[in-house]
């Protein structure tokens, strides 16, 4: 095997170490959002995980449930999307820009 392509298997190897590393860490990489001007905050991570929802009481109206969910989905896609977005940064400097689809 040449030695260009002994380096890059190298940096190959190198870079998946660092993607596994970060997929182990995306459990604690957290983005908030929150929508209805406050009334419903989403906590999510890195893994697509909902870990906190708070909904204030005067969110809650039982004869308007559609603004209820329209809320929760709206903190949801915020917060999944800010996450995303910072899973993505960190994945560009571990691939040097390089974007691998079906990665963050």
């Amino acid at each position: 095997m040449s030695k260009g392509l002994a380096n890059i298997m190298k940096q190959a190897q190198m870079i998946q170490q660092k993607m596994a590393k970060l997929q182990e860490d995306a459990s604690l990489k957290t983005a908030v959002a929150t929508s209805g001007g406050g009334a419903v905050t989403i906590t999510v991570n890195g893994k697509n995980e909902i870990i906190s929802l708070e909904i204030k009481k005067e969110a809650v109206d039982p004869n308007d449930v559609e603004m209820l969910q329209d809320l929760v989905i709206a903190a949801a896609n915020e917060a999944l999307k800010k996450v995303h977005a910072e899973m993505g940064d960190e994945m560009s400097k571990i691939t040097g820009g390089m974007s691998i689809p079906g990665l963050f």
